[in-house]
């Protein structure tokens, strides 16, 4: 049965839903919310600004793995906006990514940069 490249794809696909669907459901089972310590909490707070930067900063910063910033870069401005926008606002991280999309889409469409 396992020989079968069609059956192993199957299986596969069965094991897959049922990984995510448990680890998906970790935190549904127990009943009531886990409690985490303080230090914890504070770390996760900050994991989606922290991937959040692991993904743009690449992008901003390197192009086809070199480093080459240029001043006609619009993600340059986007990312000056944003951080003008949150440090010199209420520190809110959604303003901010408001601020620099808006520069990026505004510099492309109009720059074509």
């Amino acid at each position: 049965m396992l020989d079968d490249p069609e059956h192993r794809g199957w299986l596969a696909v069965a094991l897959l839903v049922l990984i995510t669907v448990l680890t998906r459901a970790f935190f549904l089972l127990p009943g009531q919310q886990p409690r985490l310590p303080g230090w914890l909490r504070t770390c996760l707070r900050f994991a989606p600004l922290g991937a959040l930067l692991a993904m743009v900063v690449p992008e901003v910063a390197l192009n086809q793995g070199q480093w080459a910033p240029q001043w006609q870069d619009a993600r340059w401005w986007a990312c000056a906006a944003a951080l003008l926008t949150y440090f010199g606002g209420r520190r809110n991280i959604n303003h901010a990514l408001f601020a620099g999309m808006g520069v990026l889409l505004g510099l492309h469409l109009a720059l074509g940069w």
